[in-house]
Parts: C-alpha cells; sequence; structure tokens
C-alpha cells in the first residue's frame, strides 16, 4: 500500500484522537463555567488563568487517584469495560468530513479520516451501538447490585431511543440519495436539511441526550436511587475512561448531528477558502453542546417509566411520521438530490 498514504491516515487519526481527548478535558470546564453563569455561580476559577488549567488539575488527580477492584469482581470484565466503553466514542468520526478537500503541494486531501465510504451512515449507527456493551458489562462485572441495576437501565434506554435515532438518520439519507457523510453535507450546499427536518432534528436531539446518558435522560446515574449507578465501584483512571466517554460521544454526536442537519463545514466562502469549513463545524458543534448543557440546567431528570414510555410512545412513532412524511416529499415535490 501506499506508504503516503498510510502517513496521512496515521496523522489525520492522530488529530482525531487528541481533538476528542483535548475536547474532553475542556469540554467539563465549559459545562462547568456555562452552569455557574446559568445558576448565578462563579465556577472553576482558581487553577490557571480563568481556571483553564481545571481539566489538568483533575486529570492530574484521577491518575494519582487510588484504584481499587472489588475482592468478588470479575476483574478482567472490570478492566476491560471501560476501554470498550471510551473506544466506540474515539472512532465513530473516521467517516466524518471536516471540510471540503483541499490541494496541498498538487495533491487532493480530504479533510477527514475515511470520509468518502459510501455506507458511513451505517457505520456510525454500527459503532454507536457498541457502547451499550461497556456500560453493561462495567454494571455486572462490579458485583454491585446498584451498578448492575445502573447498567440494566442504561442497556434498556439505549436500546429504545437507538431505534428513534436511526430513523433520524432516514430523512438526511433521502434528501441526499446517499449513505455517505460527504454526500449528506455536499447535497446541504446550498439550504440546510434542518429547513425541512425539523422534526427529525429535534427527534436526533433528544435520542442522542438519552444515547449519552445526559439530563434529563440520566437515569443510569439516578444517585437518589442507585448511588452511582454502573460506575458505582469504579475510581480513578477507570472512572476517568468511563467519564470520558460520556463527553466524547458528546462531542461525536454533536458533530454529526451538525453534519446529517446544519449543513456540517458549510458556510460563508467556503467554496473560497476550504480551511473555513472545519471552524463552521467547530462552532456548529459548540452550539449543540451548549444546547445539551442548557437542557441539563433547565430539566429535572424523567421518572424511569415516563422516559420509556416516552421513547416507546411519543419518539418512535413521530420518527416514523417523519420518514413517511419525507417520503412522500421526496417522491411527490422533488426534494432533495
Amino acid at each position: 500500500m501506499n506508504t503516503t498514504l498510510l502517513l496521512e491516515w496515521l496523522i489525520k487519526s492522530v488529530i482525531i484522537v487528541f481533538f476528542l481527548l483535548g475536547g474532553f478535558a475542556y469540554l467539563t470546564l465549559f459545562e462547568r463555567r456555562v452552569l455557574a453563569k446559568m445558576q448565578v455561580r462563579i465556577g472553576p476559577n482558581r487553577a490557571g488563568p480563568w481556571g483553564l488549567l481545571q481539566p489538568v488539575a483533575d486529570g492530574v488527580k484521577l491518575i494519582f487517584k487510588e484504584e481499587l477492584i472489588p475482592d468478588k469482581a470479575d476483574r478482567l470484565v472490570f478492566i476491560l469495560a471501560p476501554i470498550i466503553t471510551v473506544v466506540p466514542a474515539l472512532i465513530v468520526l473516521a467517516v466524518l468530513p471536516f471540510g471540503p478537500e483541499v490541494t496541498i503541494g498538487g495533491r487532493t486531501i480530504h479533510l477527514g479520516l475515511a470520509d468518502d465510504i459510501n455506507v458511513g451512515v451505517l457505520y456510525i449507527l454500527a459503532i454507536a451501538s457498541i457502547a451499550v456493551y461497556g456500560i453493561t458489562l462495567a454494571g455486572w462485572s462490579s458485583n454491585n447490585k446498584y451498578a448492575l441495576m445502573g447498567g440494566l437501565r442504561s442497556s434498556a434506554q439505549m436500546v429504545s431511543y437507538e431505534l428513534a435515532l436511526g430513523l433520524s438518520f432516514v430523512g438526511p439519507i433521502l434528501l441526499a440519495n446517499s449513505m455517505s457523510m460527504r454526500d449528506i453535507v455536499e447535497a446541504q450546499a446550498d439550504w440546510w436539511f434542518v429547513l425541512v427536518q425539523p422534526i427529525g432534528f429535534v427527534i436526533f436531539l433528544i435520542a442522542t441526550l438519552a444515547e449519552v446518558n445526559r439530563a434529563p435522560f440520566d437515569m443510569p446515574e439516578a444517585e437518589q436511587e442507585l448511588t452511582a449507578g454502573y460506575h458505582v465501584e469504579y475510581s480513578g483512571m477507570k472512572f476517568a475512561l468511563l467519564f470520558m466517554a460520556e463527553y466524547d460521544k458528546m462531542i461525536a454526536v454533536s458533530a454529526i448531528g451538525a453534519a446529517l442537519f446544519l449543513g456540517g463545514y458549510w458556510g460563508p466562502f467556503v467554496d473560497q477558502v476550504p480551511w473555513l469549513g472545519p471552524i463552521y463545524l467547530l462552532a456548529k458543534v459548540l452550539a449543540i453542546l451548549f444546547l445539551m448543557i442548557w437542557m441539563r440546567a433547565t430539566l429535572p431528570r424523567f421518572r424511569y417509566d415516563r422516559l420509556m414510555a416516552f421513547g416507546w410512545k411519543i419518539m418512535l412513532p413521530a420518527a416514523l411520521f417523519n420518514v413517511a412524511a419525507t417520503a412522500v416529499g421526496v417522491v411527490l415535490l422533488g426534494l432533495g438530490g
């Protein structure tokens, strides 16, 4: 295989992984500062200028924190579960385009790792569904009834909302007439799909909140009932990996949502200055992340039976209606490509 191509893939992989790792660290700071602002508090402001070194301090603390494994736990699964949880969050963006094609030294380069895969949407759905195994195994391997209940709750919740999430992808697929993420983004060069898919966009946002266990869908971590859910027995870097998985998945689903409904990297003058593409994409990701944090600050946690009923009785029918309406629009009104 071409050595230059392998080197290009390696550099892109390292950039994506380091972006997610750094994004995880500073998303925690972003969330704490936004919540503090909304709740008329100060937030972290001691470690470094404006509190910018707070994530570094938290990371050092977790590195040196004692790690304990329960005596009756399944040691191998207990150790592997955080890894199984965090890896999908790091690789799910492999098929996402971060910008248009650019020419460097006479060579055309895709601003994305493998964004020309023609079934990129299927890849995203397949990888996103793997994370539930890590969470379930984390709860089961701890040999703790509260942790097991948190893992089971999470698996039931994620499976239920994955149906609506998968159906929310169908609208952009029909409008772009392709399952390639680059084709879907390119189809939005003139207008964003959210303009004709507002229901699909809302369903996507709600379902992703449930998928990443964010408030008001953070039932696996209902501390009043389960102390801390599936990660109650974890400490040190193992806990940090589970924590990292949640925030990296937030970044990933925000980037995917921006690509599916908000035009991805498209914005003013991108066709003339391709390097503006990643900047526009980052701005849209930050906007969706802010919306997720805003919902955490605003809405109380669902009762578990109502959470499940909402997923099956409201989200799923609404997603099916949106698919049917989009199909009719594509066939009769000529929407999309």
